[in-house]
């Protein structure tokens, strides 16, 4: 990792993330203490004395990526008895190969929800392992035979998670679930109010945690300073529980109709839609159950995230890598693209959209004075070919609040 310096990137074309034109011969500044200091059309520019000063023309510079929802704990891949067969300090370190695969391909940012405890969180930020900055929910929060609920036919839990996940199936038991939670270091809690595609015992249109149970988690978080809550909701009746208890975002969001458009609209809430994984299909490596639900809901997917976009619901990008291949987080740009959203859209939606659902759009999401150095830099021209991005080798360069931590062009010394 290179230390901070006083670096200008010059002769670049610079997409800021707010949606605005692309500046074609755009300069940024990187202060020594990892802010932007600068950033636009060269002629604008003011002097600098004593900076380093890079020439990357032919190149497209843009907000560091922001995925709002990730699995960094497991990845499917390696099958659901990975954890019980092999030594605790092997996962640990799969994790955290993980972490630095998701920033080289351009994330500089996540959230996590469900599987990360909260000490890959502070080995981050101390600088022992590289990584996006994290918001983590640890353990989401289901109920007996839920989405989530690993308990196999047999009584045999399915270790896919460090932390598994908090059952509970009474108001009573979601607001002592949401203090465990809370109590394991979370920045946001999980919850599950609808059955899933990768879970035997249940269906994307099953109802999961109810009303009076999501409220009553949210008013648990309103007594310890208002901390957002992610909803896992996939079928209709789900998310408009989800959207009526008071969460921050949904999920998934497959099933959503105009009902829960208008919601969505009115409550100022996300829609986080994960297509990287519902497109994931694989009849080979999935199970039956698994393979056949994924098959159904994703043409429901198309019809109405298709709509969603349309309408101009507020989307943030996700990708639900671990479920999906880590590594590859900006395919999901191509997904959203391929569904009716503009380019310049899907890269705002993966920049400054998800940094305001993860309530740090004041320091990262767009290129702007004062905000920390996340960027990306790739020889691709996203706006006419999103789908490079995908391809972590088109990303050359990834900065972090202004250190380099990935640097296929030479930027560094």
């Amino acid at each position: 990792m290179t230390t901070h310096r006083k670096l200008r990137l010059a002769n670049v074309r610079i997409i800021n993330g707010t949606g605005a034109p692309p500046v074609e011969d755009g300069v940024l500044d990187v202060t020594p203490d990892g802010a932007i200091g600068f950033a636009g059309p060269a002629a604008e520019a003011p002097q600098v004395h004593g900076a380093d000063v890079r020439d990357l023309r032919g190149r497209t510079l843009l907000p560091g990526f922001v995925d709002c929802h990730v699995h960094m704990g497991f990845s499917l891949a390696n099958g659901p008895f990975h954890a019980l067969q092999n030594d605790p300090a092997l996962t640990v370190l799969e994790s955290a190969a993980r972490l630095r695969a998701t920033l080289e391909a351009g994330v500089t940012s996540a959230r996590d929800l469900g599987g990360l405890s909260s000490g890959f969180r502070e080995a981050i930020e101390r600088g022992l392992i590289p990584g996006p900055r994290l918001k983590l929910a640890v353990s989401p929060i289901s109920h007996t035979a839920g989405h989530g609920d690993m308990h196999l036919y047999g009584g045999t839990i399915t270790p896919t998670m460090p932390e598994l996940i908090e059952i509970a199936d009474t108001v009573d038991e979601v607001r002592k679930a949401t203090r465990r939670v809370l109590r394991q270091g979370a920045d946001l809690i999980k919850i599950c109010t609808t059955g899933g595609m990768g879970s035997r015992h249940d269906h994307p249109d099953d109802e999961g945690l109810r009303l009076d149970e999501v409220r009553a988690i949210a008013d648990e978080l309103d007594r310890h300073g208002g901390k957002p809550i992610a909803a896992h909701a996939q079928g209709r009746k789900g998310i408009l529980t989800a959207l009526r208890g008071g969460v921050t975002s949904v999920e998934h969001g497959y099933g959503i109709d105009d009902e829960g458009l208008d919601l969505l609209e009115e409550r100022g809430a996300f829609l986080v839609p994960t297509l990287s994984t519902v497109f994931a299909v694989n009849k080979e490596t999935m199970q039956p159950y698994h393979y056949a639900k994924k098959v159904k809901w994703s043409e429901i997917t198309k019809r109405n995230i298709g709509h969603a976009i349309a309408r101009g619901a507020r989307i943030a990008l996700g990708t639900d890598a671990g479920v999906c291949p880590h590594g590859e987080n900006l395919r999901e740009l191509g997904h959203l693209v391929g569904l009716g959203m503009s380019p310049m859209a899907a890269i705002v939606a993966g920049t400054r959209t998800a940094a305001e659902l993860l309530g740090i759009s004041g320091e990262v999401g767009t290129l702007e004075a004062g905000k920390l150095a996340d960027l990306v830099v790739t020889d691709a021209d996203p706006l006419r070919d999103i789908h490079a991005l995908a391809d972590p080798a088109h990303i050359e360069i990834v900065m972090k609040g202004g250190a380099i931590v990935k640097d296929l062009a030479r930027l560094g010394p």
